[in-house]
């Protein structure tokens, strides 16, 4: 089982969470995205990361490789079997991350490159995702529940993304609950796994 991977990539990170949170027995490729190597292309002709070989399966998406993980183990429940309502709602929040958030991710890290407008307007742009994460962790010590989810391991690598760009900024935004919940999660030993060179 080998997983094609590049350290720092959002995608890469959160398939890489789920596989060692499910206890797969992986091996991470590291690539370098300039020099991709032929077995990745073989695999997956878009040649983008991650891709997980396993055998007769192939997998290109990051969503597809933790829902393959979670599917084989997932003792913490982050599917929410047990919360059906919930599991609808995570599947919402992440579609919408990845698409919208994504860009605004974008923008906001990559602000001279699009000088239409400033790193700032960028940055408020974004606020009301957010301010909507923040209310949702007034209701439970994770997004969705009271132990972590799918949501929170696939939204965790675009929100580390966000808050790197003014560091100083987001540690004084009136967000103190999105703030502990993400830097529980990168002081968390799963996590510090994930991201070990």
């Amino acid at each position: 089982m080998i997983l094609y991977s590049f350290r720092r990539c959002p995608w890469a990170m959160r398939a890489r969470l789920a596989l060692r949170y499910a206890e797969c027995p992986v091996e991470i490729l590291e690539v370098s995205l300039k020099a991709k190597p032929a077995e990745l292309l073989a695999l997956s002709p878009k040649g983008t990361v991650p891709v997980l070989s396993a055998g007769d399966t192939v997998l290109d998406e990051s969503l597809d490789i933790m829902r393959w993980a979670l599917a084989r183990h997932d003792p913490q429940d982050w599917l929410l079997h047990a919360a059906p309502v919930a599991a609808q709602a995570a599947d919402a929040l992440i579609a919408r991350n990845d698409r919208d958030f994504k860009a605004q991710v974008n923008l906001y890290k990559y602000a001279e490159r699009y000088p239409e407008y400033s790193r700032q307007a960028y940055r408020q742009q974004a606020e009301p995702w957010l301010a909507e994460l923040e209310a949702l962790l007034t209701q439970h010590t994770y997004l969705l529940a009271d132990h972590p989810s799918l949501a929170d391991a696939a939204l965790l690598p675009l929100m580390r993304q966000f808050a790197g760009v003014e560091p100083q900024w987001f540690a004084e935004a009136p967000y103190p609950r999105l703030r502990n919940w993400l830097q529980g999660w990168l002081e968390s030993a799963l996590f510090k796994a994930i991201m070990a060179r």
